[in-house]
């Protein structure tokens, strides 16, 4: 089986030189690299040219077109049976083909997704946020483990798909806004077979600050109001939890400005929930800054989501504004 690893990149050159040299540290050696310039300001070709002897590795240069139509790009020139797409900001372990290549061959899957992690050398905010991202207490309980809610749809950061299916499906047909999401679900539709590969885990480092981090999370709650747009009914109960998550942050910090009755109530069940992101932050990251940080990123995460998704909910959906 011969992978194609299709990587988008945008002014970002440190972070696929760190992913490119992990990717020669695989054990299984029977993949290309293709990397997707998408209009950068500030070019990788130096870097990725330094490569060259140690992988079987294409640059290629293209307008500013977003995420998904630079995979797109990708995907026409690929050679391999099986296409799959990175994140910039990932770091890959050494077995992690001869994971996806071996698990392929029992399961026969058409696409197939895979959890993130956390590194050892990430800074502690780094860690904080990859908790945040996958902990049982925020919405990352429901993305990239065992016991996913509803189906799964595989996110690009870790994602990859047949040749057939790329072939049917014409890839991304949007480039940002839940782009893969909406991709997951076309294939799904197609009756093709998706699955996630447990052990199928990438080191993804996200946003260096919680500035960065709420920037990001503020569109990915706009993405969920989009794919909506497209799929009314993958519009999830388990989607609201954010919107309701910042409602109640907004009415306690109402109740303990005037004083009202409920405000012990509201601080109990606030207290009783960052001690548990504490406690069980603290036992994954076996620091205690990474659990305090980790209360932070949480509480960020579920904001940051909560606010753009209902900014977005109003415009849509109330005000139907495109």
């Amino acid at each position: 089986m011969f992978f194609s690893i299709i990587i988008p990149l945008y002014n970002r050159p440190q972070e696929i030189d760190e992913l490119l040299h992990t990717l020669t540290k695989q054990n299984y050696l029977q993949f290309e690299v293709l990397i997707i310039e998408d209009g950068s300001k500030i070019d990788a070709k130096a870097i990725v040219d330094s490569y060259t002897d140690r992988l079987d590795i294409s640059y290629y240069f293209k307008e500013n077109a977003g995420q998904g139509f630079a995979r797109n790009f990708g995907f026409e020139r690929a050679k391999g049976d099986y296409f799959i797409v990175f994140d910039s900001d990932c770091l890959i372990p050494p077995n992690y083909l001869e994971t996806v290549k071996n698990y392929l061959l029992d399961e026969q899957l058409d696409a197939y997704g895979g959890p993130d992690g956390s590194h050892p050398s990430f800074t502690p905010v780094q860690k904080a946020i990859s908790y945040s991202m996958t902990s049982p207490f925020t919405t990352g309980g429901i993305r990239g483990n065992k016991k996913h809610i509803g189906t799964f749809h595989p996110r690009s950061f870790n994602m990859g798909i047949s040749r057939e299916v790329w072939e049917k499906t014409g890839g991304f047909i949007l480039t940002r806004l839940g782009e893969d999401i909406e991709f997951s679900i076309r294939i799904h539709s197609l009756g093709y077979k998706i699955g996630l590969i447990p052990d199928a885990v990438v080191y993804h480092k996200r946003r260096t600050d919680f500035f960065q981090f709420y920037k990001q999370l503020h569109f990915f709650g706009r993405a969920r109001i989009n794919i909506y747009k497209q799929f009314p009914s993958e519009l999830k109960l388990v989607h609201f939890f954010p919107a309701f998550f910042t409602l109640f942050l907004l009415l306690s910090l109402f109740f303990n400005l005037f004083g009202s009755a409920l405000a012990e109530l509201c601080n109990t069940l606030l207290s009783i929930y960052v001690l548990l992101i504490f406690f069980h932050s603290w036992n994954v990251n076996k620091s205690s800054k990474v659990a305090f940080l980790s209360i932070a990123a949480s509480m960020v995460q579920l904001a940051a989501y909560g606010l753009g998704f209902m900014q977005d909910f109003w415009k849509r959906i109330i005000l139907r504004k495109q």
